[in-house]
């Protein structure tokens, strides 16, 4: 990637945040969710099915895994299921990505707008902000349950831009997962990929930035932040 792929092409006045594997650890515990799920139906998670889910709704994800191991539920009786494991995974091991919180209150320092995109349903996404108190915190909330078209389409992206009242290229993307980055970057905002254990060998192609954490000084310098 060469040195003028990292530079915003004009000023950037809002960041728009994934929320799952990116300000979260639930990457990590979905699949443990999903591995019960198939166990119970003497069926095993494979890293193709996991990478296959990943960044997709609730829906396109359980559709992907009943495709894939041919199986008898639908969609909804997966779910439901799988709201009752993840609650009381939740509870024990749900933690926010290092330097989220730290990023967040460097953007309300600079007075930067703050948005969240995620293919979460609502439900879920009011869950886990409110449990580090963060609802109030951000201008717009998007969810997979409220587009036409999840990620990979850039629907969500284009929608919360909208809402901001910017244009996408006015706005920095933060995503964790391929499928994610595909969608920011068809936007046509500034990308910034942050992999993850969960999703490191995924191809972040278009992304300006491939960040370490979100404490990453290039996050911060592209939006000329103080780090906090």
């Amino acid at each position: 990637m060469n040195q003028s792929q990292t530079v915003a092409t004009e000023p950037l006045k809002a960041v728009v945040f994934d929320m799952d594997g990116l300000m979260f650890n639930t990457e990590l515990l979905y699949p443990k969710v999903a591995t019960i799920l198939l166990e119970r139906r003497n069926r095993r998670l494979s890293q193709d099915l996991t990478d296959n889910m990943m960044g997709k709704t609730h829906r396109d994800a359980f559709e992907v895994m009943i495709q894939f191991h041919g199986l008898t539920d639908s969609v909804d009786q997966l779910a439901d299921e799988s709201d009752v494991i993840f609650e009381d995974i939740l509870d024990a091991e749900l933690a926010p990505m290092p330097g989220l919180m730290e990023l967040l209150d460097s953007l309300e320092q600079a007075n930067l707008p703050k948005a969240v995109a995620t293919s979460a349903r609502r439900v879920m996404a009011e869950d886990l902000l409110s449990r580090y108190g963060l609802n109030s915190r951000f201008a717009s909330i998007l969810c997979g349950d409220e587009v036409t078209s999840g990620k990979p389409a850039p629907e969500i992206y284009l929608t919360t831009a909208e809402k901001l009242g910017l244009h996408p290229s006015q706005i920095m993307i933060l995503e964790d997962s391929q499928t994610g980055c595909k969608a920011a970057v068809a936007s046509g905002a500034f990308v910034v990929a942050v992999p993850g254990d969960h999703s490191r060998n995924h191809d972040f192609q278009g992304a300006a930035i491939v960040a370490d954490t979100l404490a990453d000084a290039r996050i911060y310098q592209a939006l000329c932040l103080q780090e906090s």
